[in-house]
C-alpha cells in the first residue's frame, strides 16, 4: 500500500513516471526491511543484461533521420501516385504513407510528429478537408506504426514476456494491414458522405520518376525483414542497419541531410531514449516488487477461481487495457500491467505471439483515446485545432479499429499464419 500510494502520489505531483516507479520501489524495500540498493541492482542488471533493448534507441534514431531528410515527402508523392486518384484520395495517401513508414520507424509518435505536419497541410490545402478531420486521420494512421514491423512496443513486450521478437514482428504484419483497411473504409465513407472531390490523376509520364525517387526508401523494410528472417542479422542488428541505411539514403543518395540535421537527430534521439530508459529502469525496479509479492501468480489464481474460458479472458484483457489506455501512457501499461497478465494467459494456453500483438494493438489504440491520448494532443497542436474537434472526428476511426481489434483477438490465425510460414511452432 505504501508503494502504491507513493507511485500514485508522485505521479499526480508531476514527477516523471519512471522516477516515480523507482521511488515507489525504494519505499517498498525500506518498509519491508530489505536493502534499498536492490533497486539499483535490478535496474543495472536489467539494462546491462538486455541486448534486445539496444534496438530501441537505434529505431528512434532511424526514424529521426528519415524525418530530417526528404524521405517523407518522396513517400507522400509515391502514395499519391498509388491511391490519390480515388474519392477521399488524400486521406488514403495519409493511410498508405503511414503503412510504408511503419516498416521503417517502429514508433507512432515519430510517425505523427515527423510527417504529421506535412500530411495535415497537404490535406487542408485548398479547403477540401476540414483541418480537424485531417488532424484526426493523421493521428489514427500513426497508430499503425508500431503494429507493422519494426516495432518498439513489441521489443518491450518481448522483454517482459520472453517472446521471440522476430515472430512478433511477423505477427504484426497482417493485423497492421487490417487496421489500415478499416481506416480506408471509414475514410471512403466520409468522402462519399461529404462529396469530397476526386484529386487529379498523376500524369503517366511522372510514374517512373516518382517510383525511382521513392524506391530507396521503400527498400528499407525489405532489407530489414529479409535480413532478420534470412538469418543474416538479429532484430537488434537490424535496428543498427536501419539507422545506417536511413542516414545513407538521406545524406548520400538524396543529398537532403546536413551535418546539423544529423546532429539534431542524434540529440532528439538521445532525449527520447533517456525518457524511455528511465521508464524501463522504473519498471525493472517495480517488477522486482511485483515478483517478490507474487502478484502474477496471485492474479493467475484469482482468474482460475473465476473459471474463465480463453475467449472470456481475452475479452477481459481487452477491456482492462482499453480502459487503462484512456488514463495511462502505453509503455507504462506494457511494462507494469502486462507482466502480471502473461502468466494467466500462458496458463490458459494463449499463444504469446498472438497475445503480444493483441496487447500492442490495444496500447496503440490508447494513443488516440481521450482523455490521455498522446497522438490527439500532438496533431491538435500541429493543426491548431481544438482538441474536442479532433476527438470528434477520431471517433468513427476508433470504433472501426476496435472492431478490427476484436477480429485480431478471436481469429488468432490472422496473427500466427505468417510466423508459421517461417517456422514458428507456437
Amino acid at each position: 500500500m505504501l508503494m502504491l500510494i507513493t507511485l500514485l502520489g508522485l505521479s499526480c505531483l508531476g514527477l516523471p513516471i519512471g522516477v516515480a516507479m523507482i521511488s515507489a520501489a525504494i519505499v517498498y524495500l525500506g518498509a519491508s526491511g530489505q536493502d534499498m540498493s536492490i533497486a539499483a541492482e535490478q535496474v543495472l542488471n536489467g539494462l546491462n543484461g538486455s541486448y534486445v533493448l539496444l534496438a530501441v534507441p537505434l529505431f528512434i534514431f532511424s526514424a529521426g533521420l528519415m524525418n530530417a531528410g526528404s524521405l517523407t515527402d518522396r513517400l507522400l508523392r509515391f502514395c499519391d501516385l498509388l491511391v490519390g486518384r480515388f474519392r477521399g484520395g488524400l486521406g488514403h495517401v495519409n493511410i498508405v504513407q503511414s503503412v510504408i513508414f511503419a516498416g521503417m520507424s517502429g514508433s507512432a509518435v515519430a510517425d505523427a510528429a515527423g510527417s504529421g505536419k506535412v500530411q495535415i497541410d497537404m490535406m487542408t490545402k485548398g479547403g477540401v478537408y476540414p483541418p480537424s478531420y485531417a488532424a484526426a486521420i493523421t493521428a489514427v494512421t500513426a497508430v499503425i506504426g508500431p503494429i507493422i514491423p519494426p516495432s518498439i512496443p513489441m521489443v518491450l513486450y518481448a522483454l517482459v514476456a520472453d517472446a521471440s521478437i522476430g515472430y512478433l514482428f511477423l505477427g504484426g504484419v497482417i493485423p497492421g494491414l487490417l487496421m489500415a483497411l478499416a481506416q480506408m473504409g471509414i475514410n471512403s465513407w466520409m468522402a462519399h458522405r461529404n462529396n469530397w472531390p476526386i484529386a487529379e490523376k498523376v500524369p503517366l509520364r511522372e510514374v517512373p520518376r516518382l517510383t525511382a525517387e521513392a524506391l530507396p526508401a521503400l527498400l528499407m523494410p525489405v532489407i530489414l525483414l529479409g535480413g532478420i528472417y534470412g538469418g543474416v542479422m538479429t532484430p537488434t542488428e537490424a535496428a543498427a542497419v536501419a539507422a545506417a541505411y536511413a542516414w545513407l539514403i538521406a545524406a548520400v543518395f538524396y543529398r537532403s541531410l546536413t551535418l546539423r540535421q544529423t546532429w539534431n537527430a542524434i540529440v532528439a534521439s538521445a532525449r527520447s531514449t533517456a525518457a524511455i530508459g528511465m521508464l524501463i529502469a522504473g519498471a525493472l525496479a517495480l517488477n522486482y516488487v511485483i515478483t517478490s509479492e507474487n502478484v502474477p501468480n496471485t492474479v493467475r489464481a484469482i482468474l482460475a477461481g473465476w473459471d474463465l474460458s480463453q475467449w472470456q479472458f481475452l475479452l477481459l484483457v481487452n477491456i482492462i487495457l482499453l480502459v487503462l489506455g484512456c488514463l495511462m501512457e502505453g509503455s507504462t501499461i506494457l511494462l507494469i500491467v502486462v507482466p502480471v497478465l502473461v502468466p494467466a494467459a500462458q496458463a490458459l494456453g494463449v499463444d504469446m505471439v498472438h497475445f503480444g500483438v493483441m496487447v500492442v494493438v490495444n496500447i496503440m489504440l490508447g494513443l488516440v483515446t481521450p482523455p490521455y491520448g498522446l497522438l490527439l494532443f500532438i496533431v491538435a497542436k500541429l493543426s491548431n485545432q481544438p482538441l474536442m474537434a479532433v476527438v470528434r472526428d477520431t471517433m468513427p476511426f476508433l470504433l472501426a479499429m476496435v472492431a478490427a481489434l476484436l477480429v485480431i483477438t478471436y481469429v488468432p490465425e490472422l496473427v500466427l499464419w505468417l510466423p508459421r510460414q517461417l517456422g514458428y511452432q507456437g
